[in-house]
C-alpha cells in the first residue's frame, strides 16, 4: 500500500482541535519540524502533547507554545524553553512531568497494547501520588498507564512508500515507540526510497505502524550546545 501523501498540510489533516498529539525527537534531534510547521499554519488549538522535551522558544514544539496552541504537556525534560516555564508558573498551561524512562515506557506500552505497568520510578514522590502502589521483591512500585494519542507525529531519516522506517542516532529514542502508539501515525524522513531499497535487516519501525509518510525538507539539525576547545 502506498503510504505517500505530497506535503505537511496533508499530512495533518483530520488533526482537530483538542485532539492528543505524540510528537517525536530527543532533545533537538529527530523534529518532526514540517509537521509542525503545518500545525502552526493549521491553527489548531487545545492540543495535549506528549513529547520528552517541549522544544525551544523558536524552534519544534516552541513553535506552537508561542502561539498558545497547546493546552497540555505531558513531558520529561523542559529545561530549555522560556515561554514555557512561563506559562506553566502562569497557570496558562497545563504540565504533567513524567521522568523519561516511564515516558518511553509508557508510549511502548501503548503502542503495545499494554495497559498498564509498575515500576519503581517515582515513588515516595509527586510522580506517585495517587497511584496504585504494590510491592514486588520487596520493593514499592506504581502503577503506570499507557498513553496513546489520536495522531503522532514522527522524524525519521529515510523511510519507503509503504512506511517502513530507519531511524539516525538519538533520533531513535522517542520516536519509534511513539510510531507505535499513533491511531494515525504520521512521518517525514529525509530521504524517501522505494519499497526493496531498504534493508530488511536495519528496518528499526516496519510500515505497518504508519499510515502517511512524506518527503521532508529545509530541516535545521540544530546542535543543542555547541562546545569548542580553546585555542592553546
Amino acid at each position: 500500500m502506498n503510504k505517500v501523501v505530497n506535503s505537511a498540510e496533508e499530512a495533518i489533516s483530520g488533526i482537530k482541535d483538542g485532539m492528543t498529539l505524540m510528537v517525536g525527537g530527543f532533545g533537538l534531534c529527530g523534529i518532526p519540524e514540517n509537521s509542525i510547521a503545518a500545525l502552526v499554519k493549521a491553527g489548531v488549538t487545545g492540543l495535549t502533547c506528549i513529547s520528552n522535551n517541549a522544544g525551544v522558544d523558536d524552534f519544534g514544539l516552541g513553535l506552537l507554545l508561542q502561539k498558545k496552541q497547546i493546552k497540555k504537556m505531558i513531558s520529561s525534560y523542559v529545561g530549555e524553553n522560556a515561554e514555557f516555564e512561563r506559562q506553566m508558573l502562569n497557570g496558562e498551561l497545563e504540565v504533567d512531568l513524567i521522568p523519561q524512562g516511564s515516558l518511553a515506557e509508557r508510549c511502548r506500552a501503548g503502542g503495545a497494547g499494554i495497559p498498564a505497568f509498575f515500576t519503581p520510578a517515582g515513588y515516595g514522590t509527586e510522580v506517585g501520588e495517587g497511584k496504585e502502589v504494590r510491592e514486588f521483591n520487596g520493593k514499592p512500585h506504581i502503577l503506570e498507564m499507557a498513553l496513546k494519542a489520536d495522531f503522532a507525529l514522527v522524524k525519521a531519516w529515510k523511510g519507503d512508500r509503504l512506511g517502513n522506517l530507519i531511524f539516525k542516532g538519538t533520533a531513535r529514542n522517542f520516536n519509534p515507540v511513539m510510531a507505535m502508539a499513533g491511531k494515525i501515525t504520521i512521518v517525514e524522513v529525509e530521504e524517501l526510497v522505494e519499497p526493496g531499497v531498504l534493508d530488511p535487516n536495519t528496518i528499526h519501525t516496519p510500515g505497518v505502524f504508519v499510515q502517511r509518510i512524506f518527503q521532508g525538507n529545509h530541516y535545521e539539525k540544530r546542535i543543542e550546545q555547541r562546545t569548542v576547545r580553546q585555542k592553546v
